[in-house]
């Protein structure tokens, strides 16, 4: 079946996938109508809903599945999609359930059109990050510069300076890095910001005392990226968690 092909099949032909992407529990599969609500998911998305079937979602927006902020965020990227009909690729997100459980993944949503080509919709996955596979061969020769990453991600200002102490080119580098993480090098720094900026703000700490740890300029650059990749910003973050300070 070709991929133009599959943008133009109707929900229920869609649905007789869904079988397929069952058999996946590291990947969440979904169809949405135009105004956003689901239409067909999979039992992935179903258990990390913590819904007893997969029917409490269908004909529900994201807003009335996750918390009102994140529900919001998601509902919005779906509407720029459907909106533009410009395909979503590759983007690095945090996906925070209802039950406040956090996961790294990598989504893509598609616009759904009919046989005349309107956008009826969008069809999307989300794959789990897996973890790295540090069997690669390139794996010794970037070992080094993984260990400084994870101990220095805040003063990190360069891609070109994990690559030189690697003793490769960029273009080296950028390869052995998608191969080990199935992220690029930006990515993979991005990920480790966001991480430890997770775990710090269930603490005490003021937002812009994180973002400087982190490695950010300034509280601003800090919240921009937070929210690009959770969907909320620190304060909000911090609202769900129940930390208000």
């Amino acid at each position: 079946m070709q991929h133009a092909d599959f943008c133009t099949i109707e929900y229920p032909d869609v649905s007789q996938l869904v079988s397929l992407f069952d058999l996946l529990p590291d990947v969440v599969f979904f169809c949405k109508d135009h105004a956003g609500r689901y239409q067909v998911v999979n039992e992935t998305l179903r258990v990390r809903c913590g819904c007893r079937s997969k029917q409490e979602l269908i004909g529900r927006l994201p807003e009335e599945v996750f918390p009102l902020e994140l529900g919001a965020s998601y509902a919005s990227q779906d509407q720029q999609v459907i909106r533009s009909g410009v395909a979503l690729n590759h983007r690095l997100e945090v996906h925070i359930y209802p039950d406040l459980r956090i996961g790294w993944c990598v989504t893509h949503k598609r616009p759904l059109r009919d046989r005349n080509g309107v956008v009826t919709g969008l069809v999307g996955i989300s794959r789990d990050l897996r973890s790295p596979n540090r069997n690669a061969p390139t794996w010794r020769r970037v070992a080094s510069s993984v260990e400084y990453l994870t101990e220095h991600f805040a003063e990190i200002a360069t891609i070109q300076q994990l690559a030189t102490i690697a003793q490769l080119s960029l273009s080296q580098y950028e390869r052995a890095i998608q191969q080990i993480f199935e992220l690029t090098p930006k990515q993979l720094l991005i990920k480790t910001r966001i991480d430890a900026s997770i775990k710090l703000l269930a603490g005490n700490r003021s937002i812009a005392a994180i973002a400087a740890t982190c490695g950010y300029a300034d509280h601003s650059a800090f919240s921009r990226q937070f929210r690009l990749i959770t969907g909320l910003t620190p304060r909000q973050y911090r609202h769900l968690l129940g930390r208000d300070t």
